[in-house]
């Protein structure tokens, strides 16, 4: 029962939980077993703080592992994790992903000027697109034009799945099975493409030079001077590909669907994208971070306790699922005053604590690309805002509706282009 609730309106049903039992309360759910979620700063720290060893986020993500791999960061632990997050971090320093902007740009650019003028369109696609191909490009670093044509076709496909397809990624027996082997299939040409990039990189007489993800972390040594196998590295990209791809593509859906129902503010986000200044910057970042609060990408995380703990006044059993709840401190009005009221100037100059706006998660397993999503969607947006005129709306807000993890627009994020811009001058306006 809970189960349905939570994959009919997880955000109404988690507000409702609290309200009723506080700010810790306890849920059963078939396949996770217990989950207790939390929702005070103070009990999130303890947690995003503690031992690794004791608090698992792999083992708590491990269902992941049929499609992310069995060495992928997001379903390892401990001292395993530790060390390949070290090798990874590298590529997304600010300085590494401050190189990557003006290529972002020029993708989201290239998409934009092919977007239809006045009529309504759904935003999501577009910006699954953008992301996508970001990612193709500056994670992986394709070049070759066949090459990227078919991962342009493969991946949403592999992404595309259902209830049906998510039986199977959690019992990875099922996948030989006639129902599942078409996601079998999807899985195998991904990984036949990853796994040419890789080889190609590794020839690559450039390799030394190049400032792709990928070719970063051929490079990449450990203590002992290890490097990455292929199939270590090809776990990487297919985990990057998973979370850096839909999860940025939703923020910034998000992020229009909430512009356009805010005239005054989409006003002053269009001017600061044309200020192209650090003050311009800012108030995009702002947008950005104020977006992420008011509508989380992902709700929750996880950690599986391996032995008992002393937790919010508790003692919690070792094999319970302890589960910051992120929406719900987003959502608190202790935490934000007028929670539901979408307001950027909040972020301007605000000091964001790890435990009250974390979108990305919290402590060691804190996203690697957080810089990374947040630069993308600066990026992206000051080129829609000096490309597009937006229409405003209307209309009623968007539900959040549950798609794999992540919490979409469940209409897509429907927006209108009044006129499409070239620095600042309307070109085509709509009649």
């Amino acid at each position: 029962m809970q189960a349905a609730l939570m994959l009919h309106n997880a955000p109404g049903f988690l507000a409702a939980c609290r309200r009723r039992y506080g700010s810790v309360f306890t849920m059963r759910v078939a396949g996770l077993g217990t989950l207790v979620y939390l929702t005070d700063p103070a009990d999130i720290k303890t947690v995003f703080a503690g031992d690794p060893r004791i608090f698992h986020a792999g083992e708590a993500n491990s269902l992941l592992s049929t499609l992310l791999g069995e060495s992928s960061v997001l379903v390892i632990d401990e001292d395993a994790h530790r060390d390949r997050r070290r090798l990874m971090l590298p590529p997304f320093h600010g300085s590494a992903v401050a190189r990557q902007a003006e290529l972002m740009a020029e993708i989201a650019a290239t998409n934009i000027a092919n977007w239809p003028v006045g009529a309504e369109f759904k935003a999501a696609p577009k910006m699954a697109e953008i992301t996508l191909e970001v990612i193709l490009r500056t994670v992986i670093g394709a070049t070759d034009p066949a090459r990227l044509a078919a991962l342009r076709q493969v991946m949403p496909r592999l992404l595309k799945v259902g209830l049906w397809e998510t039986l199977a990624i959690t019992k990875p027996e099922l996948l030989g099975r006639r129902p599942w082997r078409t996601l079998q299939r999807r899985i195998a040409e991904a990984d036949r493409l990853l796994y040419a990039e890789i080889a190609d990189r590794r020839a690559d007489p450039d390799l030394a030079t190049r400032t792709d993800v990928l070719a970063m972390l051929i490079r990449a040594r450990d203590d002992d001077g290890r490097t990455m196998t292929d199939r270590e590295l090809r776990d990487q990209l297919m985990t990057l590909l998973v979370a850096g791809h839909e999860t940025t593509a939703t923020g910034l859906s998000w992020a229009l669907e909430r512009l356009t129902r805010h005239p005054a503010i989409l006003a002053k986000a269009v001017q600061a994208a044309h200020a192209g200044d650090s003050a311009g910057d800012e108030y995009l970042d702002a947008v950005a971070k104020e977006t992420l609060r008011i509508r989380p990408v992902v709700y929750d995380v996880a950690r599986l306790l391996k032995e008992p703990v002393e937790l919010a006044g508790h003692r919690l059993p070792a094999g319970v699922m302890v589960v910051p709840g992120i929406g719900l401190v987003h959502s608190s009005a202790a935490v934000y005053p007028d929670p539901e009221r979408f307001d950027p100037d909040r972020m301007l100059d605000a000091t964001l604590s790890p435990t009250t706006w974390f979108p990305f998660g919290g402590g060691n397993r804190r996203c690697l690309g957080a810089g990374f999503a947040m630069v993308e969607m600066r990026v992206v947006l000051r080129e829609i805002l000096r490309r597009v005129e937006l229409s405003t709306t209307t209309a009623a807000d968007e539900r959040q509706k549950l798609k794999h993890v992540t919490l979409v627009p469940h209409r897509g994020a429907r927006i209108g282009v009044r006129a499409i811009r070239y620095a600042g001058v309307n070109l085509t306006a709509a009649r």
